[in-house]
């Protein structure tokens, strides 16, 4: 459960973040007995599951927000039941954590992988950079690939796509992917959703009209930040509709 507090201290410290560090700001926030390094090794669905379910817990099942159209920029309203993906897969007890392809393990990519590419502007580089840095070694019984580096195999363009398929087999919610159609121009695409995107929203939204709230009262009684937020959401709610002329 986070706290009109907590809203305050994610929104400052990850205003300036990239959408990588803020889903650990919150997953952090949310999980505080988590250890950080533990979150951004979360394989990506894992972590898209967890924020789903912080989104349904605070501020509802419905998330809702908008992406430009690739044709003619048109905003398209993208709307998501949170609890289907709250309840989608397994527990996490029961989740893969690696793939095998090639006579090669690779664990499933978490956050910390995803920070490793940020910068790659080549899809293609992208992807075997992402792939290299999460493979395992030989599977059980297999021959291992690994070049003079050790442990990363020689990969070829078939094999990334391979074993891509494979880990999004594996873990399905780490890309989330929406159909739509365009009622304008009539294009038709599939998106990729990024759930950081829709929690941050609404992290930024609480933050903001809590800051409202503590302006208003502030001035019209001189409390304090703290002592307005140890009031309580619906005591404050109370003293707001006695200032109302």
């Amino acid at each position: 459960m986070l706290y009109d507090s907590d809203f305050l201290d994610l929104w400052e410290s990850g205003s300036r973040r990239h959408p990588l560090d803020r889903a650990l700001l919150v997953l952090g926030a949310a999980h505080p007995d988590v250890p950080f390094d533990e979150l951004a090794d979360w394989p990506l669905g894992h972590r898209n599951r967890a924020l789903a379910k912080l989104h349904c817990h605070q501020f509802g099942h419905r998330l809702v927000g908008y992406v430009p159209c690739a044709g003619c920029g048109e905003k398209l309203e993208v709307e998501l039941d949170g609890r289907l993906l709250a309840e989608s897969g397994t527990n996490a007890s029961d989740e893969r954590t690696y793939v095998e392809v090639g006579g090669n393990r690779y664990r499933l990519p978490g956050t910390r992988d995803l920070a490793g590419v940020v910068n790659e502007t080549d899809a293609e580089s992208a992807a075997r950079r992402l792939v290299a840095g999460c493979v395992l070694g030989a599977g059980v019984g297999s021959e291992s690939k690994a070049d003079g580096w050790g442990q990363r195999p020689r990969l070829q363009g078939t094999e990334v796509e391979e074993i891509g398929a494979r880990m999004a087999e594996a873990d399905p919610l780490a890309e989330i992917e929406v159909h739509l159609r365009c009622p304008e121009c009539g294009r038709e695409s599939d998106e990729a959703i990024d759930l950081v995107q829709f929690v941050w929203a609404e992290v930024e939204a609480r933050a903001r009209r809590i800051l409202g709230e503590v302006h208003a009262l502030a001035r019209a009684y001189g409390w304090t930040e703290r002592e307005v937020l140890s009031l309580g959401a619906g005591r404050r709610a109370i003293y707001l509709e006695m200032l109302k002329p």
